[in-house]
């Protein structure tokens, strides 16, 4: 670990500047969407919200960007265990938030009703991106190895583990009863039934191996 140069030290100063304007927007809107009869997440057809919304995470994430590239190795997690245990987890995050993302529209995501997804990812958890996003998190704190951005990591995981109590109640609105079956066998993000289902498929792909 090595001190901060002064000209790096003013590079993530002002990143955390910004970090703290876009989580404060963040946490602000999906507040507002908890706490009163405003929604603001998700967007739905309101143009205005969805770009409002993604302005902000846009802006935290190259604020982490510029952070772990500039305070990596700062801190005191022991290398190169840190970065071998973390790479592997951020890329597992990184590729299961693409196969939840990949299965449904971009619309879809944003709110705009369409189908309720329930197969592939979506019948191990009813939110396999933000699964990932954290998985992502983790793995890339462990990685970069720095206080700094551990706090904004954690952060991020925050809102995200608010994102979809905050979705909730537009899903059951739209879906009703189904919604409300699907989320009595379902978790919202991890729970023992996802463990259960992954080990059947981990066992029924063993058996075909055995059989083949």
């Amino acid at each position: 670990m090595s001190p901060l140069d002064p000209t790096t030290h003013v590079l993530v100063d002002w990143a955390l500047a910004i970090a703290a304007i876009a989580a404060a927007g963040v946490y602000g809107t999906v507040g507002v969407t908890l706490l009163t009869d405003l929604r603001f997440w998700p967007p739905g057809d309101a143009d205005w919200k969805r770009r409002l919304h993604w302005t902000f995470v846009t802006a935290y994430t190259i604020a982490m960007a510029v952070v772990a590239v500039a305070d990596w190795n700062g801190w005191m997690l022991a290398r190169p265990i840190s970065l071998a245990v973390g790479a592997p987890i951020a890329l597992a995050g990184g590729a299961v938030f693409h196969r939840g993302a990949n299965a449904m529209r971009t619309a879809e995501v944003a709110g705009v009703t369409g189908d309720l997804y329930t197969d592939g990812p979506y019948a191990y958890s009813r939110n396999p991106q933000y699964v990932g996003i954290v998985l992502g998190m983790l793995g890339a704190t462990l990685a970069v190895n720095s206080a700094v951005f551990a706090l904004l990591a954690a952060l991020h995981v925050g809102w995200v583990l608010l994102l979809p109590i905050a979705e909730e109640p537009h899903l059951r609105s739209a879906y009703g009863e189904e919604y409300d079956r699907y989320a009595e066998r379902v978790p919202r993000f991890v729970g023992r039934e996802t463990l259960r289902r992954l080990g059947r498929e981990i066992a029924a792909g063993d058996s075909r191996a055995t059989s083949e």
